[in-house]
């Protein structure tokens, strides 16, 4: 503890900028981003895997060395091998040029098979024994070791694509022997590829003759079934047959149309004859046939006399008089008379038939007109009997027409099978005369394109490939094996994956300094002063710089009403919180701020070994007992603006010190006195102390060591604090490494030059 001529007393500063005016700039929460995205971890951007391949470089470099010294020793270790090989032309093996032009002139119906269309079946044939074994004979005379299964284990055939051209190849340890096998084997297709040239053609001229029986047999048939066709039909030429039915039903039709009409005009007289006669058809028979009867008549005209008696007798007598009564019986004497006389007449006709005495009487122009009208009446039957005739005629000739067409086409079908069946004959008799002139000619056998050539210079192991591809698969295998490590490696190693992960700001990079465990110089403001009559040079490092930059920042994240207080705090122990929140504090007392740091690690407190401070009366004192804190706060020696309150002797319950009333009005009361108050905190794993403290702040600045810290303790703090409510400012990333290569030269490079004289930077 300072002396009380150099500690100045707490004095009430400005209440302009109070902490309950002041809101985190997070709501005093978390971020909705925070969090950790488990899909983004597995992303690996270009710029992740330049900093994977920094941090894993000997990792790469090993397995990289490692892979590629054993694919070195793989190709030292190996025996060269070489390769001979040559081409055939085979397209003239069968004879195919001339199979297709035979094939053209056979049609697409039939063709000649050729052994050309399937040469996976053509290369098999060429390993097989049958050709492969006079071969094997001849190679033994100089190669007795050779037997027919190590010459197919190390013979290659292949065909070049869609070309009719076979590729041989033959791989042995010794290039003279190679050269002589292939040329034998060379000799040996060539030879066969005539004898099988001769047997192909005489199997085309069987395959003809066989065709040929069968279409003599197929013209016979055919023949044959047109001749019992013509027979059954007695039908020469159907079209002839056809035309004539056509004109037959022509004349049939135009006979109906002229019967249709005379029936018309008869019906119609018929008709106006009926209406003129007031008769019936039979009673105008009855009238026609009574008429001609000269009984029948002398009866009538009896009845008709005795009639006109009656009418005369009627107007001067009575009915009841004597001859009028005479008369009557007369009368019914002559009726029955008449009708045996009309059944005599008709006979059978007269039953149903009532005639009166005025269509029964000799009239000639009625007579005449009852006469025609009784022609009309046969005629019409007449007209209707043959309109029958005529629609039964019609009816069988469309049968017949019906019948004719099926028949014209079974008669077309036959004619067009011969016809076909003849020139397909005619084909393969023109087809059976080629082949047997091209079986009497000596066509060439396969050629050999290239000649086997003794191989110069090895095709296994290819030193520089192979060398080539180890290495490649050096790098990629110590990539691999990097990726692993780094996807096994559960913490963070750059501010970027930091930020990606988390959601949340990074406030500062703090770049890593291997030797601040051994030094305890501390940040000094940036003012000068004379040492031994010089100007001593501006203080400034990147590690310095970094506080500055974190101070700043801290600052900007509410320019209008300042940050007045903040909590420092880590995930886990040994993450840098208490180097950090000293040098924060000194850097913030070098801008010309009262700042008090204030060791709130009750548990393992290191802020008075930081600042080389006493630590016998501190925090737990001032809050357990009734000391005034004026006592106990210490002003630094390295920084006039800098005050620290030390943790002081380790309580049993630190908790319950921290979230004590007492705790909560000396914060607000640093909050007065101050510009600002950082508070060292413990660790947030398994603790509440930073909990209970943080919600009476502007604040939590949460320190992350890279490299240390596990990315699944930092989702379990960050998941408790957006639990609590915690207002969290943003993260500090400490222990950057590759941070100060260009920064240590861009400093070097300003701030070494002296007022006045250009001195040289040292970039050593």
């Amino acid at each position: 503890m300072g002396s009380d001529g150099d500690f100045q007393p707490l004095l009430p500063q400005s209440t302009g900028n109070q902490r309950s005016a002041i809101k985190p700039p997070y709501g005093g929460g978390l971020p909705r981003s925070t969090g950790f995205n488990e899909a983004d971890e597995d992303k690996l951007d270009l710029r992740q895997l330049l900093a994977v391949v920094r941090r894993r470089a000997i990792v790469i470099t090993g397995v990289a060395i490692a892979v590629t010294s054993g694919a070195v020793s793989w190709v030292l270790s190996r025996t060269p091998k070489y390769e001979g090989r040559f081409q055939l032309l085979v397209g003239s093996v069968t004879g195919e040029d001339k199979f297709d032009e035979l094939n053209q002139s056979l049609g697409k119906n039939v063709s000649i098979q050729a052994p050309r269309i399937d040469y996976a079946t053509q290369i098999q044939v060429l390993w097989s024994p049958q050709v492969i074994s006079p071969i094997v004979e001849k190679i033994k005379e100089r190669y007795p070791e050779i037997d027919y299964s190590t010459l197919v284990q190390k013979l290659a055939i292949n065909r070049l694509s869609e070309t009719k051209i076979l590729e041989v190849s033959y791989q042995d340890s010794d290039p003279q022997k190679i050269q002589f096998i292939l040329e034998k084997v060379a000799d040996g297709y060539v030879d066969y590829s005539l004898s099988q040239q001769q047997n192909s053609l005489q199997q085309g001229i069987k395959f003809v003759e066989k065709q040929l029986e069968k279409q003599y047999e197929r013209v016979d048939k055919l023949q044959e079934k047109l001749q019992e066709f013509r027979q059954k039909y007695n039908l020469i030429d159907p079209e002839t047959q056809g035309q004539l039915l056509t004109n037959r039903v022509s004349g049939i039709v135009q006979q109906r149309q002229e019967t249709q009409s005379r029936l018309g005009e008869t019906r119609s007289l018929y008709s106006t004859l009926q209406k003129q006669l007031g008769l019936e058809p039979n009673q105008a028979l009855a009238v026609a046939a009574l008429s001609e009867a000269p009984r029948y008549q002398q009866l009538l005209n009896q009845l008709s006399e005795v009639e006109s008696k009656i009418a005369a007798e009627s107007a001067r007598f009575t009915q009841e008089s004597p001859n009028i009564q005479k008369l009557l019986e007369q009368r019914e004497n002559l009726l029955p008379l008449l009708r045996q006389e009309a059944v005599a007449v008709l006979g059978s006709n007269s039953s149903g038939v009532v005639l009166d005495a005025e269509s029964a009487s000799p009239n000639s122009i009625r007579l005449s007109l009852t006469k025609e009208m009784v022609e009309a009446a046969n005629q019409i039957r007449v007209l209707e009997r043959r309109q029958q005739a005529i629609a039964l005629a019609e009816n069988q000739m469309s049968q017949q027409l019906k019948q004719l067409a099926v028949t014209a086409r079974y008669y077309t079908d036959l004619q067009r099978e011969l016809q076909v069946a003849t020139e397909s004959l005619n084909r393969f008799l023109g087809v059976r005369e080629t082949l047997q002139i091209e079986a009497a000619r000596k066509n060439l056998p396969w050629q050999k394109l290239s000649e086997p050539k003794q191989p110069q210079e090895p095709i296994s192991p290819n030193a520089p490939r192979s060398i080539l591809l180890g290495a490649v698969a050096g790098l990629l295998a110590g990539m691999g094996a990097a990726l692993l490590i780094e996807k096994l490696d559960n913490v963070f190693h750059s501010p970027d994956e930091l930020k990606d992960s988390t959601g949340l700001p990074i406030l500062g990079l703090i770049p890593f300094n291997k030797q601040l465990a051994n030094s305890q110089q501390s940040v000094v403001s940036g003012q000068s002063s004379v040492v031994k009559g010089q100007l001593a040079h501006y203080n400034a490092s990147p590690f310095l710089e970094a506080f500055r930059s974190l101070h700043a920042n801290i600052y900007f994240l509410s320019p209008d009403k300042p940050l007045r207080s903040l909590v420092i705090s880590s995930s886990v122990p040994a993450e840098g919180k208490s180097t950090l929140s000293t040098h924060l504090a000194q850097a913030a007392a070098a801008m010309g701020q009262r700042v008090l740091l204030v060791d709130a690690d009750l548990r393992l407190p290191q802020v008075h070994k930081l600042t080389d401070l006493p630590n016998v009366w501190g925090l737990s004192h001032v809050i357990s007992t009734d000391m005034n804190v004026d006592d106990i706060i210490q002003r630094s020696p390295l920084e006039d603006n800098l005050f620290v309150l030390t943790a002081g002797q380790i309580p049993p319950d630190p908790t319950r010190l921290l979230s004590s009333k007492k705790m909560q009005n000396l914060i607000q009361r640093f909050e007065e006195a101050f510009d600002l108050v950082i508070y060292d905190t413990p660790p947030l794993l398994g603790l509440a102390d930073t909990k209970l403290l943080s919600p009476h702040t502007d604040g939590i600045v949460l320190v992350v060591g890279l490299g240390r810290t596990d990315r699944a303790v930092l989702r379990q703090v960050l998941d408790g604090l957006k639990t609590s409510h915690a207002p969290v400012l943003g993260l500090v990333a400490n222990g950057v490494k590759g941070y100060t290569t260009s920064s240590y030269d861009y400093y070097h490079r300003y701030y070494t030059k002296v007022p006045g004289k250009q001195q040289p930077v040292n970039n050593s």
